[in-house]
């Protein structure tokens, strides 16, 4: 019997040290990571590798991650899910990551451990 490949995740976020953190945490896990910085790079990383886990920053680079949701939804891409990470802990925040497509809503920093329970969750 083959064996299924790692479950993709992509991480969009802009701070190299967050996102080389998450790369060191969820290769360790057993995942193929991609990151990506700016919502242009979400867009084609996604575009051309489908993604099964897209942990993504509100405060890109280039603007609001919920652009990506957006575009990825255009272009017939959206990952198996998306989860929101955001420093904002309010309701409002909530809804619009949930109506942009997200499946979660994260508040920063989330404990290392938590985060890869729940993307094993998601994806196994």
């Amino acid at each position: 019997m083959a064996s299924r490949p790692p479950a993709h995740v992509l991480v969009a976020e802009d701070n190299a040290l967050v996102s080389g953190a998450m790369r060191i945490l969820f290769e360790e896990s057993g995942y193929r990571v991609s990151i990506a910085a700016t919502i242009t790079e979400t867009v084609a990383t996604a575009s051309s590798d489908p993604v099964d886990v897209l942990l993504l920053d509100l405060g890109l680079a280039d603007g609001d991650g919920l652009v990506a949701l957006t575009e990825l939804r255009a272009l017939g891409t959206m990952p198996r899910v998306s989860v929101a990470l955001t420093g904002r802990d309010d309701r409002a925040t909530e809804e619009r990551c949930l109506a942009a497509g997200c499946t979660a809503v994260l508040v920063k920093p989330v404990p290392a451990r938590e985060l890869v329970a729940k993307v094993r969750g998601w994806v196994g």
